[in-house]
């Protein structure tokens, strides 16, 4: 599972957010394994936003992949965050990147929606830096479900500079 926070919330900045997130998860019938150290990452969007404070963390869970995304929708919805528009600045944003292997044909655009059809592992995954060094962090042996490749060659495949503003937060 990933996680990013670019706004603040009642629980602090954006990285006391996501330790708050972490730990509300036993209370939804999840159990944190591990979890990467945090990273900022300059924003995506077309237009200025503050910087997000990324992470991976591996999460064990007995609901099958749809009902963990909606699972991790609410935990979402309890820390405010509202899906109105993509890229937009979040207090809190939980993306589920791989179940076990499982491979599900839905979209990038269709899985942050609730209820839609979700997509497995997460279409994004691949050329995100600031998804694949904290991945890196906590599951060095992951090989992505379809393709087979490895993170390090994941990482290696970024286009050039693409990791060289990320940078990981002490602590």
């Amino acid at each position: 599972m990933a996680l990013g926070a670019n706004l603040s919330t009642v629980h602090g900045e954006p990285a006391d957010t996501l330790r708050s997130a972490l730990q509300a998860m036993p209370s939804f019938g999840l159990r944190v394994v591990r979890c990467a150290p945090f990273y900022r990452t300059p924003a995506l969007a077309s237009y200025v936003q503050p910087d997000y404070v990324n992470s991976v963390a591996v999460i064990e869970s007995a609901e099958p992949p749809g009902s963990l995304l909606n699972t991790l929708h609410r935990i979402e919805a309890l820390f405010g965050r509202v899906r109105r528009e993509r890229w937009a600045p979040r207090p809190l944003d939980l993306d589920l990147l791989d179940f076990r292997g499982v491979v599900l044909p839905g979209t990038e655009k269709a899985s942050g929606q609730a209820g839609a059809p979700i997509a497995l592992p997460h279409p994004g995954i691949s050329g995100r830096g600031f998804v694949l060094l904290p991945l890196r962090d906590v599951a060095p042996q992951w090989c992505h479900p379809v393709t087979g490749e490895s993170v390090e060659r994941l990482i290696a495949a970024l286009p050039p500079g693409e990791c060289a503003a990320i940078r990981r937060i002490a602590g």
